[in-house]
């Protein structure tokens, strides 16, 4: 949720432009007003300076931005086309109908109007300074491309720090953090008053995860500049990443968080932009209750931006308040132009249809749509197992896990969800082999196959034994042969294993049939394949110690007293 163009606002420094002293200094406060993230004031600067210079491409150009910066594209895209109406060779107002064209998914749009802007550049540095920031907005920023342009602006002109300072975010895109560093250090030593430079180190440290030199970096901007709102705003951002990291901190470091984002918004213009950058700011802090709140009072405001309804539903799930959040996802996916709608949009979409009855099996189809929307997202094919399991549709369920087992946090063990895979396939089996005279069809025994690798993963990886995995190996074993009383003992040394841990205490209520299962198969190895009446009467009698109920128990005694029905196997 977090977007770029918030980042290029922050990195940007003022521009001095030649012309009147009234019309230079009005274009530099509206300038500041934009560094400082106050965008209603800079708008407002902006509106007036279009009417009252009409002719002055700079002044659309600027306000467009502005309106990018608020995530407004279209709006963006007409005041751009307002400049070149005022100067048909604006080649920044081309670079803003680029960055507009690639916020709206026109990447073809994009690439004609840059390589327009560039085409006029001429001497000028600016064009390639907002054709590289262009470049880095969201979605999907291309830093390679950023980085390319940039280094020819600076080729042009190499006393402009805005570029360098450009350069490092684009370098920082691509995780460089030692050239991201480098290049903020050239443009403080062209300007050594520009905090954007400043802010923009320390937001690498905290990449790092190097907090007290991100603090220093915050610290030193607000020593340039004490009212450089952007240092506040990263300051907190900062330190909800350090709260996540350290988790004995994250108290602490929360509720710093917030201090200092309440800086923040003290210095800003209290816009519904701003507001929203609150909200984004809480629901990464996992605010969720005060995040809900302030979704709410922002959408009552009579210029409330439509995404606020993203945050209510974010955080109306988060809170269990289902039927609410759900109503306030479905008004922003019917009022947002599709462009706009994000892969979690569907994902919180499926988690609140899933909380909601009669729409569980809606959930998996947005859960899908946002998987095909981003591929990457390992935690949709949790939730996607998560609904197929209650669905019992369990073969879907497992392939689902499958895929999150493999991508989960770039291969990092996750045990839990290895052995849910487990399950899933062993109960899809299970289905099958109950049902095989209704449906006059073998079970596939390759569902056996890939439960117990996935049980047996867990077994390889846990840091001590985890008797259900171990459990389940033993039942699986049991199935893959046709009768008890042919057993070959493949599960045998499953259930020894098994028994031999759940039994080194005291056997909980809860394991006890498990128990009485385990002590029942032995009973019958002994029986049948040992040939040991004296070991199968040890181990049914066990059996039926832990769990009377157990049927294989029942029936070896019954028989021994002459009154017994086969039973089947008990698992």
């Amino acid at each position: 949720m977090k977007n770029n163009i918030s980042k290029v606002a922050g990195a940007t420094l003022g521009l001095v432009f030649i012309g009147s002293s009234v019309f230079a200094q009005s274009l530099a406060d509206a300038k500041k007003a934009i560094d400082a993230e106050q965008y209603q004031k800079a708008k407002s600067m902006l509106k007036n300076l279009t009417t009252t210079q009409p002719t002055k491409d700079e002044n659309f150009f600027h306000l467009g931005w502005v309106y990018l910066l608020q995530d407004y594209p279209d709006s963006a895209k007409a005041t751009f086309q307002k400049g070149l109406a005022a100067n048909p060779k604006s080649a920044i107002n081309f670079a803003g109908l680029g960055a507009a064209a690639r916020v709206n998914k026109d990447q073809a749009g994009a690439q004609t109007n840059f390589n327009q802007a560039i085409t006029l550049a001429g001497k000028d540095s600016k064009p390639y300074l907002y054709v590289g920031e262009g470049y880095l907005l969201d979605p999907n920023p291309d830093a390679n491309a950023a980085v390319a342009i940039l280094q020819k602006g600076i080729a042009a002109n190499n006393k402009d720090p805005e570029l360098y300072i450009a350069l490092g975010d684009a370098y920082r895109t691509q995780l460089k953090n030692t050239e991201a560093v480098s290049a903020y250090g050239d443009a403080l030593r062209i300007n050594p008053k520009a905090a954007a430079a400043k802010v923009a180190t320390g937001v690498v440290w905290r990449q790092a995860n190097n907090w007290e030199a991100s603090e220093d970096e915050f610290k030193g901007a607000l020593a340039i500049d004490p009212n450089f709102g952007p240092a506040y705003r990263e300051w907190a951002e900062t330190d909800v990443r350090w709260a996540q990291k350290v988790p004995a901190q994250a108290s602490a470091k929360i509720n710093e968080a917030v201090e200092q984002y309440r800086k923040y918004l003290g210095l800003t213009d209290m816009s519904v932009e701003s507001r929203l950058r609150y909200a984004d700011f809480l629901y990464q802090a996992g605010k969720f209750k005060e995040l809900q709140t302030e979704a709410a009072a922002i959408a009552k405001l009579p210029d409330a931006n439509s995404r606020v309804y993203r945050y209510m539903a974010y955080a109306a799930y988060e809170n269990g308040d289902y039927a609410n959040g759900l109503t306030a996802l479905n008004t922003w996916m019917s009022k947002a132009d599709p462009k706009r709608i994000i892969p979690y949009d569907y994902f919180y979409l499926g988690r609140l249809q899933a909380k909601t009855p009669g729409q569980d099996s809606l959930s998996v189809a947005s859960f899908e749509k946002a998987v095909s929307m981003d591929t990457t997202q390992a935690a949709l094919y949790q939730e996607i197992g998560a609904t197929y399991f209650r669905q019992r549709k369990y073969i879907k369920a497992a392939e689902a896990y499958r895929k999150y087992t493999d991508k989960i946090n770039n291969g990092k063990v996750n045990l839990t969800e290895h052995y849910t895979e487990g399950l899933a396939y062993y109960y899809a089996f299970s289905d099958q082999y109950n049902n095989q005279l209704k449906t006059k069809a073998p079970a596939d025994t390759s569902l056996l196959g890939k439960s117990e690798a996935a049980f047996a993963f867990v077994q390889s990886k846990a840091a001590t034994p985890f008797a259900p995995a171990i459990l389940y190996r033993a039942r699986i074993n049991d199935l893959r042969e046709p009768s008890r009383e042919t057993s070959k003992g493949l599960a045998k040394p499953f259930y020894d294993q098994y028994l031999q841990i759940i039994t080194a205490t005291a056997v909980a209520d809860k394991d006890k049939r498990d128990v009485g299962e385990a002590y029942a198969y032995l009973g019958a190895y002994y029986e049948y394949t040992e040939k040991d009446a004296a070991k199968a009467t040890e181990n049914y009698t066990k059996a039926r110690e832990f769990d009377p109920t157990n049927k294989q128990a029942q029936y070896f005694f019954q028989k021994k007293a002459g009154s017994a029905k086969p039973a089947a196997k008990g698992k």
